[in-house]
């Protein structure tokens, strides 16, 4: 039977359509198989293999046992829209308010699309940087927009501001940035964020920010664009509670932006999932409420195992290019022989005992060619994981 549908554009905008036709398995899950089948230290998918702090873990029990089960207000409810608001004036001296400037989503990837589908119209295109999470591409093509990149430079992963200038045009509808950015663990500066502000203002765009790891920079200041003069009335600010609170598997996420933005998205969003994660919403709540000390300490202790994972990667023969945030970090597999990431991913297992992805994975066909040597490795993982998969790629050397 042939399947006919819209899945053919989700699939091809993600990268994963086949020439033939066929769809492929994304990178994520074909290397966590190649790590469950081979015993190798998964390092290739982004989730923590620790919980998050007990107050946060106690909250949702909590509210579990005291009958938060039900649907929630489509929304989200009242006590994590105030603790998000709060949140905003709290790190960035944002004023929201909670009640028409917030909405909770079934995670960030949630808010992505349907911010995307509610502000795309067939032919708008949207520009993003490149490399760029899978997401986008897939979500951009379901709304029939046009996807166009700007690519990061390594080894610092920056873009060429007038490259982006010259692609940001009146055909633009959203300008997505994600940073801290996930592949590169780059963190963007206020030169590039404030180009985008003066471009999105010239040509009428909105700016989507994908900002899930916005407490896990510990190089340069995470910057939120909507901080910016010029920058609140026109973006669509995207969080979550996952990476900060080590949650990933709650999917509760929330965007910010101003009531008639909310008022579209939700017009889709209500019939995306409609509601999700009663008794974690009331976790996230408390956990938004934790001490400074504590968002310091996730921070410090991430860029300890980045620094661990990457003397590591060093010592086997990899460059290793910097990592200012997120939980990743990229290599370049060429000083070791191996000039095609793509293949190298799938005899590490073999090779080392480990498990990562290929740069590639995140990119389009000329951006891939030029960064085909390149691997992302994530060191959100116990630091007796990491030590023990440093060890085994050592192994490279020799």
């Amino acid at each position: 039977m042939t399947v006919s549908g819209a899945w053919r554009a989700a699939a091809r905008g993600a990268g994963l359509l086949g020439a033939d036709g066929a769809v492929r398995p994304t990178i994520f899950a074909e290397m966590s198989a190649l790590a469950v089948r081979t015993g190798a230290i998964n390092l290739g998918q982004g989730f923590p293999d620790e919980d998050g702090p007990s107050a946060v873990l106690d909250a949702a029990v909590t509210a579990i046992r005291s009958g938060v089960n039900q649907y929630p207000p489509g929304i989200g409810i009242p006590l994590l829209r105030r603790a998000v608001a709060d949140h905003q004036r709290r790190f960035y001296g944002l004023e929201v308010d909670p009640d028409r400037e917030v909405l909770v989503t079934a995670g960030a990837t949630e808010a992505i699309a349907a911010t995307l589908l509610a502000l795309l119209e067939p032919g708008d295109e949207v520009v993003t940087f490149e490399p760029f999470y899978d997401e986008y591409g897939a979500v951009i093509a379901l709304a029939g927009g046009v996807h166009r990149t700007v690519p990061l430079e390594p080894p610092a992963f920056r873009p060429d501001l007038d490259r982006l200038r010259s692609t940001v045009t009146d055909r633009t509808r959203v300008i997505l940035v994600n940073t801290p950015h996930n592949p590169t663990g780059a963190v963007l500066d206020r030169e590039t964020l404030q180009t985008v502000v003066e471009l999105a203002e010239r040509h009428h765009a909105i700016i989507v920010t994908d900002e899930v790891y916005e407490h896990l920079a510990f190089g340069p200041r995470h910057i939120p664009i909507a901080t910016l003069d010029g920058a609140r009335e026109r973006t669509v600010t995207i969080s979550s509670g996952g990476k900060t609170f080590s949650t990933t598997g709650w999917k509760v996420g929330w965007l910010i932006a101003p009531a008639e933005l909310v008022t579209a998205i939700l017009a889709v969003k209500q019939f995306l999932t409609y509601v999700n994660g009663a008794p974690f919403q009331p976790a996230i709540a408390a956990g938004l409420a934790l001490p400074d000390e504590f968002f310091a300490g996730i921070a410090a202790a991430l860029a300890h195992k980045r620094d661990v994972l990457s003397a590591g990667l060093r010592a086997a023969g990899f460059e290793v290019h910097p990592s200012d945030g997120t939980y990743f970090v990229v290599a370049d597999a060429a000083p070791l022989g191996h000039p095609d990431a793509m293949e190298f991913c799938r005899r590490l297992p073999e090779l080392a005992g480990v498990v990562a992805v290929p740069l590639a994975a995140f990119c389009r066909d000329d951006y891939a060619a030029r960064t085909a040597s390149l691997v992302r490795f994530a060191f959100c993982k116990r630091v007796e994981v990491l030590e023990e998969a440093a060890e085994r790629l050592a192994a490279l050397r020799s």
